[in-house]
């Protein structure tokens, strides 16, 4: 059986420079490109608001934030207009949603 030191080998070859940019390189390796929503998207996302808005049911709202999608639950309380924001609360807490950020709305029922 070969027994091999595996990675240790290789660590005093790195320089700190290699390895941050290849710590860089594997974040960037993992983000998710932003979704480009069309006509259609966003009249689905505007009906489905206006429906959880009437209903008052919750809805899971997912958005797109530094690469990643962030699911968020909950009832939409408010919606401001002017800052271009959704107030939502949960159980615990409430919170804002920028609508730009805004990819996909399902009403839960």
């Amino acid at each position: 059986m070969i027994k091999d030191r595996g990675t240790k080998k290789w660590t005093a070859m790195m320089l700190p420079e290699h390895v941050s940019l290849i710590r860089k390189y594997n974040e960037e390796q993992k983000k998710n490109p932003r979704p480009q929503l069309d006509e259609w998207d966003r009249d689905i996302i505007q009906e489905n608001i206006q429906i959880a808005m009437s209903r008052n049911v919750e809805v899971e709202i997912k958005t797109w934030k530094n690469g990643a999608f962030i699911c968020s639950v909950g009832k939409i309380t408010w919606i401001d207009l002017k800052r271009r924001v959704i107030e939502m609360e949960d159980v615990f807490h409430s919170f804002c949603l920028r609508f730009d950020d805004i990819v996909d709305v399902s009403v839960l029922e």
